[in-house]
């Protein structure tokens, strides 16, 4: 059975806070001050939706043999990585994600062109239990042995 996973609405939109405050105060001052900074109110509201947008169209497919992570508006960038690579997960739910049952999940692999994958703004669930479970069985099926 498949999972896909998306970062929720909620963690896109925190993290576009700081743009958005960004355009608010630039537009306030455009009012005050000189009209010529409502340019930087713009950019920043763009940059804001962009930012948007490319963190609710990532998309994390874990199967029973690998993890896909897709990225991207425009260009996509599409990382696999054989589940018999990961080595190490962290779980970290900082508070403020915390508050709004979310969390992000760090994955150490061996693979040498992602050595870290980061699964952000995913929902609270047994998502580590169930990867475990698919990592080792995924080690067994193809008889990988780890020696450190």
């Amino acid at each position: 059975m498949d999972i896909e996973l998306r970062p929720s609405a909620l963690f896109a939109f925190i993290k576009v806070i700081p743009f958005l405050l960004l355009a608010i105060g630039a537009m306030y001052l455009a009012e005050k001050c000189w009209a010529g900074i409502i340019w930087l109110s713009i950019i920043a509201v763009a940059i804001a939706l962009y930012r948007y947008l490319y963190i609710r169209r990532c998309s994390y497919l874990i199967t029973g043999q690998y993890i896909r992570i897709t990225q991207g508006i425009f260009l996509k960038r599409i990382d696999t990585v054989e589940l018999f690579r990961v080595k190490d997960y962290i779980l970290f739910e900082p508070f403020w994600l915390n508050i709004f049952r979310l969390m992000e999940l760090k994955l150490k692999t061996t693979d040498p062109e992602n050595p870290v994958l980061w699964l952000r703004g995913i929902p609270q669930s047994d998502i580590v239990e169930l990867l475990r479970e698919r990592i080792l069985e995924t080690r067994r099926h193809n008889q990988i042995i780890e020696i450190t």
